[in-house]
Order: structure tokens, then C-alpha cells, then sequence
């Protein structure tokens, strides 16, 4: 059973992840807040408006997920159970990276469509889909079943 103090080092670790996570998510949400305001967005594609509306919803999702852990464990202070509440907030972390994992790939798109055309964005989409599902979802599923780390 782990101790109070290697609890406590666990949320800060935890609270150091969602340091580096929750600025992304909320860049991303910025952005595309301002989206619909440009004057160029009436004339997108009805399939592109839901590519974005799809964009913008996984985005605020992952910030909503990023900051829950954070403003439970204040509400909840002092926490009565904290091995519990680190499972609960480890899966709202993992939840809200497969979030912005999703978000990150259809804002590429919905940029690159923009720029470079469907085709040319749905090859970097797919090479930026594979990116992060190797480096955030792969490699550590396999680095554990290995015993590596």
C-alpha cells in the first residue's frame, strides 16, 4: 500500500502532467473560439463546419477533463481517499487525451484543408493521427509490457 508521502508525490506528478497538457487544450479552444468569427467561415463547406464543430467540441472536452482533477481535489481538500481519487483523475487525464489526441488530428485537417487542399491535409492528418497514436498511445503500452519503464 502506498504512503501519504509517495500519494502526495503521485498527485503532484499528476498535477505537473496537467501543467504541460491543459495549456495545449486551452490554445487549441482559443483558436477556434475565434473560427466562426472570421469572415471567411460562412463560405466553408457544410462538411468542413462539422469537421470544426467536431474540432471545437473535443477541444473544450479535454479542457473540461484536463482541469476537472484539479478542481475536484480543491472542493474535496482534505482528501479522505486519495488512491481513489488519483484513479478517478488518471482516467479524466487519459479520457481528455484521447480528446485532444482527436482534436489535435481535425484541426490539422481543418487547417490544411484551408491552405493545401483535402487531399494534401487528409495525408498530413493521417501522418499527424499516426504521430500521436505511436508516441502518446503505443510506446508506453509497449515500454510497459516490456518492463522498460
Amino acid at each position: 500500500m502506498a504512503t501519504a508521502d509517495e500519494d502526495d508525490g503521485d498527485l503532484t506528478d499528476m498535477l505537473g502532467e496537467l501543467r504541460v497538457l491543459l495549456p495545449s487544450a486551452q490554445l487549441l479552444s482559443a483558436f477556434l473560439i475565434t473560427v466562426p468569427f472570421a469572415p471567411g467561415f460562412a463560405s466553408v463547406m457544410a462538411v468542413e463546419k462539422h469537421v470544426f464543430l467536431a474540432t471545437f467540441v473535443l477541444s473544450v472536452a479535454a479542457l473540461v477533463l484536463f482541469s476537472a482533477p484539479a478542481v475536484q481535489h480543491r472542493l474535496l481538500r482534505p482528501l479522505s481517499n486519495r488512491s481513489q481519487f488519483k484513479r478517478i483523475a488518471t482516467r479524466q487525464i487519459v479520457a481528455g487525451a484521447g480528446a485532444l489526441s482527436l482534436a489535435l488530428v481535425l484541426a490539422t485537417q481543418l487547417v490544411l484543408s484551408s491552405v493545401l487542399g483535402h487531399t494534401l491535409a487528409n495525408v498530413v492528418s493521417g501522418f499527424v493521427a499516426a504521430l500521436i497514436l505511436t508516441l502518446w498511445w503505443v510506446l508506453p503500452k509497449m515500454w510497459r509490457s516490456s518492463g522498460r519503464l
